[in-house]
C-alpha cells in the first residue's frame, strides 16, 4: 500500500472521494445484530433480529447509491459486527453480490466474516465457503466456561472447539480466533491453558486482547459497583509478556500489539489497512470510512439509518479532515503498534520532516529503557516497549508538530 496519501474531493453522500492515483483499499460492512450483548462490548449492535430484512434493504440502498472512488480497487471485504454469523448464507450472499456489482473487487480479495460459536452450523459454514468467504474470524474469547460466563458469551468452550473443527472441515483459507485475557482473578496458568487450547486447534491467526472496561458497558457498571476486583495493571502486563513468549514458542509471530499469525500471508490484510492509514469505505450503521485526509462515519442507529436510506438521504453522521498534525499523530500511534514499526523513509517523505532530528530525545530515552529496537530505517518497539505502548506514544505526540522549524523538515 503506498504511504503517500491521495488528495480527494469532498465525498458525495459519504462515498465520493476521488484519489489521484490508482490505489488498493478495503470495504467494511457493519452487521449490527447479536444474539445477546456481551457485557464488555461497546460496538453498536441490537438483539432484535426481526429487523434484519429491513436492515439488509437499507444496506443494499446505501451501497448502490455510493459513488465508487475513481482509480480505487478493493482487495479486502470485511463483514463485521455485531455478529454477522446470525445472518443466513443467502443474506451474506446478497451483501457480497451488491458489493461486487458496485465496486471493483480483486479476484484474490480477502473476504472475512466475523462469527461467534453458538451461531454457527456445519452446513452454514460450508455454504459461506462456497459463496467465496475465505477468512473466518471466530470470537472464542475464552476456552474456560467460567470466563465465558463472566464475559456474557452465549457459547461454551466445547461449542468453540466444534465451530473451529467445522470451519477447518469446510476448507477456509484462513481461520482466526479472538481471545481475551486479563479477566479478574486470571493467573498466568489460566491464560496459558486458554492459549494451549487455542493452539491445539492450529488456527492460522490469533488475536489476543486485554480486557478493557469501556464506559457505558454493563461490565463497566459492574466494576463501578465493585461487583468484582479487576486484575492489576502489573499482572495484566505480565500476561502480555507471557502471550508473546508462549505464542512465539508455538509458531505464531506477533505482527501487531494484539495480533499473531503463523505466516505473513495469514495476517489480516484488512486490519493492516487501518494501521497503515490506507483508504477504506464503511457501510452500515456506525461504520467509518477514510479517504486520506478525510474521515466520516454513519449514523449509529438502525432506525435512523433505515429512515435516511428509505428517503434517499445520506447516512453520514459527521466528517472531518485530518490535518497534517493529526495525520502525524495517527501515523506514529498506528506505526508503533506494529512490530515492523515505522519505516522512517516513508514517514519522512509523507510528512516532510527529519524523523531522527524531530524525535531524537524520545528515541534516546527509549533506548535507555530498552523499549526500542535500533535500526537504520525503522523505529520499532521491543516487546517491553509494546507493553507500554500508550506511554511511548504520548512521548512522541507531546511534541508540537505545528512548531517544527524549517530546518527540521526535509
Amino acid at each position: 500500500m503506498p504511504l503517500n496519501p491521495t488528495v480527494p474531493r469532498p465525498p458525495d453522500g459519504g462515498h465520493g472521494s476521488v484519489p489521484t492515483v490508482r490505489e488498493v483499499g478495503g470495504i467494511y460492512i457493519h452487521v449490527p445484530f447479536c444474539v445477546r450483548k456481551c457485557l464488555y462490548c461497546d460496538f453498536y449492535s441490537e438483539i432484535d433480529r426481526s429487523r434484519i430484512p429491513d436492515y439488509l434493504d437499507a444496506l443494499d440502498q446505501e451501497i448502490r447509491c455510493a459513488d465508487p472512488p475513481a482509480g480505487l480497487i478493493f482487495d479486502t471485504l470485511y463483514i463485521g459486527g455485531g455478529t454477522p454469523s446470525v445472518l443466513a448464507s443467502n443474506q451474506v450472499n446478497r451483501i457480497m453480490a451488491t458489493v461486487r456489482e458496485r465496486f471493483e473487487l480483486c479476484p484474490d480479495a480477502e473476504i472475512t466474516l466475523e462469527a461467534n460459536p453458538g451461531t454457527l452450523t456445519e452446513k452454514g459454514l460450508r455454504a459461506l465457503r462456497r459463496l467465496g468467504v475465505n477468512r473466518l474470524n471466530i470470537g472464542v474469547q475464552s476456552f474456560s466456561d467460567k470466563g465465558l460466563r463472566f464475559l456474557g458469551r452465549v457459547h461454551s468452550a466445547e461449542d468453540a472447539r466444534t465451530s473451529v473443527r467445522w470451519a477447518q472441515d469446510a476448507g477456509y483459507d484462513s481461520i482466526g480466533l479472538d481471545l481475551i485475557y486479563g479477566l479478574p482473578g486470571q493467573s498466568a496458568a489460566d491464560w496459558i491453558a486458554d492459549m494451549t487450547a487455542a493452539v491445539t486447534l492450529a488456527p492460522h491467526h490469533l488475536s489476543c486482547y486485554m480486557l478493557t472496561y469501556e464506559p457505558g458497558t454493563p461490565l463497566s457498571r459492574l466494576l463501578e459497583k465493585r461487583t468484582f476486583k479487576p486484575l492489576s495493571e502489573s499482572r495484566v502486563g505480565t500476561l502480555f509478556q507471557t502471550t508473546i513468549r508462549f505464542l512465539a514458542d508455538h509458531g505464531y509471530t506477533q505482527y501487531e500489539v494484539s495480533n499473531f499469525a503463523r505466516s505473513s500471508d495469514k495476517q489480516s490484510r484488512h486490519n493492516r489497512k487501518y494501521w497503515s492509514m490506507a483508504p477504506y469505505l464503511g457501510f452500515g450503521p456506525s461504520a467509518h470510512s477514510f479517504m486520506p485526509p478525510e474521515r466520516w462515519w454513519n449514523v449509529g442507529s438502525i432506525g435512523r439509518y433505515m429512515e435516511l436510506t428509505a428517503t434517499g438521504q445520506p447516512v453520514v453522521d459527521a466528517k472531518e479532515v485530518v490535518d497534517r498534525e493529526g495525520q502525524i499523530i495517527e501515523g506514529l500511534y498506528l506505526g508503533l503498534r506494529q512490530t515492523d514499526g515505522i519505516r522512517i523513509p516513508d514517514f519522512e517523505n509523507r510528512f516532510e520532516l527529519r524523523f531522527k532530528e524531530v524525535f531524537g530525545e524520545v528515541l534516546a530515552t527509549l533506548r535507555k529503557k530498552k523499549w526500542l529496537q535500533d535500526a537504520a530505517d525503522r523505529c520499532a518497539l521491543t516487546p517491553l516497549g509494546l507493553r507500554f505502548l500508550d506511554s511511548v506514544t504520548s512521548m512522541f505526540v507531546s511534541r508540537d508538530f505545528s512548531g517544527i522549524p524549517t530546518s527540521e523538515r526535509r
